[in-house]
């Protein structure tokens, strides 16, 4: 057998064993639909869903359906959004529907060539804008279960490296995606005892986003955290020790006290 043909079956080989890695990693986190409770400064406001399977439509395929809401004050936010991944987890297909403060919006996604084409149509437009398709690039909706998960397992598959984010807002756009591990941590899941990674994701566009996000030992999506928001998705049933955050605001505290406030008032001379 030629150098060639051997590098050329050993490349497939690798690929292979990556993909099916990666699919496995994934099945494994969605292979029951998990659910997310949304909170914002340890008030609930909001859920999310999560769900992964293989797809029907061919081998090796991936069907990703992943949604998020949230109702409070200034912001009532809700979609929902179907990804079709190929057998080597690039990107095909994305359907995503959603409504903020009671305008609607629709995003495809379609890969087209070496190209990745985005038609967003929202407040009564259609924009189309083509991008640079990028093997690991990674559908990213706002607090999205679906993305941060398909970056973890494209992150751990490809030691955090030339990982991109597709990012649905005004006319799409294609920016790095960072991943850094931090210390372990420890937590509960339905009451048992876990080991937790602590990841950083950092979206490189015209301002930095980071999120730190919480993993369990098959890299399944169990906490993220918006420090700059105050935004947190947590997964049911998990709790990190100690939390990310207090639970509970603290209580206020009473205002300080001048040193004489206290002290008993002089007694009167008698009075002759």
């Amino acid at each position: 057998m030629c150098v060639h043909k051997r590098i050329h079956k050993i490349g497939r080989a690798m690929l292979m064993v990556t993909a099916g890695l990666m699919a496995a990693g994934l099945i494994a986190a969605g292979a029951h639909a998990q659910t997310y409770t949304i909170s914002q400064n340890a008030k609930s406001v909001g859920t999310a869903n999560l769900s992964i399977r293989q797809a029907g439509g061919g081998p090796g395929g991936t069907e990703v359906t992943s949604g998020s809401k949230i109702a409070m004050s200034g912001l009532n936010f809700s979609f929902s959004a179907t990804q079709a991944l190929d057998a080597g987890y690039r990107l095909r297909n994305v359907q995503l529907s959603g409504l903020v403060n009671g305008t609607a919006a629709t995003v495809n996604v379609a890969a087209q060539g070496q190209g990745l084409q985005v038609k967003i149509n929202a407040n009564g437009q259609v924009t189309q804008t083509p991008l640079a398709s990028h093997p690991l690039a990674v559908f990213w909706p706002d607090f999205d279960p679906a993305a941060l998960q398909i970056a973890l397992d494209l992150g751990a598959a490809n030691n955090n490296r030339d990982l991109w984010a597709v990012v649905p807002k005004q006319t799409g756009s294609i920016v790095p995606l960072r991943i850094a591990t931090k210390a372990n941590e420890q937590g509960t899941l339905s009451g048992k005892l876990l080991v937790v990674h602590h990841l950083t994701i950092s979206l490189q566009g015209a301002a930095t986003t980071s999120i730190e996000v919480f993993t369990g030992e098959s890299n399944e999506l169990l906490q993220a955290e918006w420090t700059d928001e105050g935004f947190s998705m947590v997964r049911q049933g998990f709790r990190l020790r100690p939390p990310a955050r207090p639970e509970n605001p603290p209580p206020a505290q009473p205002p300080a006290q001048s040193p004489n406030q206290d002290q008993a008032q002089p007694q009167q001379p008698p009075q002759n």
